[in-house]
Order: structure tokens, then C-alpha cells, then sequence
């Protein structure tokens, strides 16, 4: 999966235009819609104090599921994906990189419609960065193979967002079933974010002379930006679920 393969070894495929694209990441956005709105119509008892997190954290955990079985599905439907990453492509795979940038395109407006927070500013920093970077696979229809194995990082998100339910409806961080996802949430940000980068940015190195300069400086800044951030992430999910808890616990004892 390091490097890319000669072109006579490429399958030769008909690309779905963009306009296919578009209409893709029209309705993935007004999907996320609606999600958002059953979410904030079935709200529970206990999440009524945090009405728009608990929204944003339904639709959020509705795309990791979605996304991060999707993304494993496509290399499993197109196997070439991971040994070119550059030129192969398919329809399938192409079709998750419109979805998913519905996703964000509807996060951004609605964080910037409803919740003007610190912790927002820092998520939009993020989607910005995914979606310049994958608007690149979706109009060029190119990368898209490198596109597929950055929504990965889904497959932690799904526990990484259930957590964030679990403090909502107000579960204590020694309860058993929320120490069980947070070791589940650690050992999948292990392998899946910060593993994953590192192999990314190892990959966009090894082929900087196959990636024109524009798009080898937007990769490599956007995976220095997102790379510090989930480092910034890991210490906090650290500090809050792991060390401070053992201090407290040390405290009471």
C-alpha cells in the first residue's frame, strides 16, 4: 500500500461526474437534516439541560457508523484501492466521499447557525481541512483511495461519540459500561487516528513525485493540522477518563 502501481496495471473505469457528486452531497446534507431534527423531537429526559450537543452528537454518530463501515466495505468491493491510491477509483468509494462531505458541509452551517463555542471553532478548523481536501478526490476523481482510508478514523468516532451520549444523559466515568467504551475508545484512537495519520503522512512522502505540489502542500498541511489536533484529543480523553479519575479515586480512598 506504499506505492503506486505503473498505469498499465489501473483498471479501467468510467468515472461518475460531478454533478453525480453534487447531487450526492446535496441529500447527504439534507439527510443529516432530518437525522437532526428526529434527534432533537426524541430527546431523552436527561439530555434536556444540552439540547443542541445532543443533537449534534446523534447526527455526528449516525455519519461514524455509516462512514467507518462504509470506508472498510470499499476496500473490500475494490481491492486495487489500496494499492493505488492516486488513480483508482470506483463508484462506491466515490459515492462515500460525496456522503461524508454532505456531512460536514450540514456540521459546519449548523455549528455556525447554533453554536458559536471555543470547542466549535477548533471543530470547524477540522472540517474545513477535510473538505478542502476531499473536494480535491471529488472534483478530480482522483485520490480517492487516499480520501477512503482517512474516513477510517470513523471507526473510532463511533465510540469516541457514544462517550459524549453517555456524559449527556449523565453516566459516571466509573460505571462499567462507560469504562468499557473508553478503553474501546483508546485502543481505537490508538490504530485508527493516530496510526492511520502516521501511515498517511508516510504514504504522502514516499509519492510526493506522483502528487502535483498544490495538492501534495494542502495533504501535507491539512494531516499537520489534524494530526496536531488529535494529539490535543488523545491528552484529553486521557486526562479525563483515565489519570484525573485515578487521582480522584486515590483521593477518596
Amino acid at each position: 500500500m506504499d506505492d503506486i502501481t505503473s498505469s498499465n496495471e489501473i483498471w479501467p473505469v468510467k468515472h461518475t461526474g460531478l454533478s453525480y457528486g453534487l447531487l450526492v452531497i446535496t441529500c447527504s446534507a439534507v439527510l443529516f437534516y432530518l437525522v437532526g431534527k428526529v434527534a432533537a423531537s426524541c430527546i431523552c429526559e436527561s439530555a434536556k439541560h444540552a439540547p443542541w450537543r445532543w443533537k449534534n452528537t446523534i447526527v455526528s454518530l449516525t455519519h461514524a457508523c455509516v462512514s467507518g463501515s462504509w470506508s472498510v466495505m470499499c476496500f473490500y468491493e475494490t481491492p486495487k484501492l489500496a494499492e493505488d491510491m492516486i488513480t483508482t477509483y470506483s463508484s462506491f468509494s466515490y459515492t462515500l466521499i460525496s456522503f461524508s462531505v454532505g456531512y460536514f458541509v450540514y456540521d459546519v452551517v449548523d455549528m455556525l447557525l447554533y453554536q458559536r463555542t471555543r470547542q466549535s471553532l477548533e471543530l470547524l478548523g477540522h472540517h474545513v481541512v477535510i473538505l478542502l481536501c476531499y473536494m480535491v478526490a471529488i472534483t478530480t476523481h482522483m485520490y480517492v483511495g487516499y480520501a477512503v482510508v482517512g474516513l477510517i478514523v470513523e471507526v473510532n468516532s463511533i465510540f469516541l461519540h457514544f462517550r459524549q451520549i453517555l456524559q449527556i444523559i449523565g453516566f459516571q466515568k466509573d460505571n462499567n459500561f462507560y469504562r468499557m467504551n473508553s478503553l474501546i475508545n483508546l485502543g481505537t484512537f490508538i490504530v485508527c487516528r493516530i496510526s492511520l495519520l502516521a501511515w498517511m503522512t508516510r504514504w504522502i512522502v514516499i509519492n510526493k513525485d506522483y502528487v502535483p505540489l498544490l495538492f501534495y502542500t494542502m495533504g501535507s498541511v491539512g494531516l499537520a493540522i489534524l494530526t496536531l489536533m488529535n494529539i490535543i484529543l488523545f491528552y484529553r480523553l486521557l486526562m479525563s477518563d483515565f489519570i484525573k479519575k485515578r487521582e480522584t479515586r486515590s483521593k477518596n480512598e
